[in-house]
């Protein structure tokens, strides 16, 4: 069996003790982000399995976009992530 050479790490161990791979990452194809798979990628950045900069080449997604999920999650976990309880996680309105 051959592994694929990579940068980085292969796993990482999150804070909560579970560990994440890059098999656990959503695909670079996803077009529907679930909650589920927007709270993955926080994971997998904030956890050192992948950079910033390789989430937003992989899944395209701008900073503001990022930021967005990584802020709800900070903030609210990952509950704030879904798109059904988008208002009761929203800043006030101006």
């Amino acid at each position: 069996m051959f592994i694929k050479k990579i940068d980085g790490p292969r796993a990482v161990t999150l804070p909560d003790g579970t560990i994440m791979t890059r098999a656990d990452l959503p695909p670079s194809d996803t077009r529907r982000w679930v909650a589920s798979r927007k709270a993955a990628v926080v994971k997998a950045v904030c956890g050192g399995l992948i950079s910033l900069e390789e989430a937003k080449s992989r899944y395209g997604l701008s900073d503001e976009e990022y930021d967005s999920w990584q802020s709800a999650v900070a903030r609210f976990g990952e509950a704030a992530l879904k798109t059904t309880c988008l208002q009761q996680f929203r800043g006030p309105q101006k």
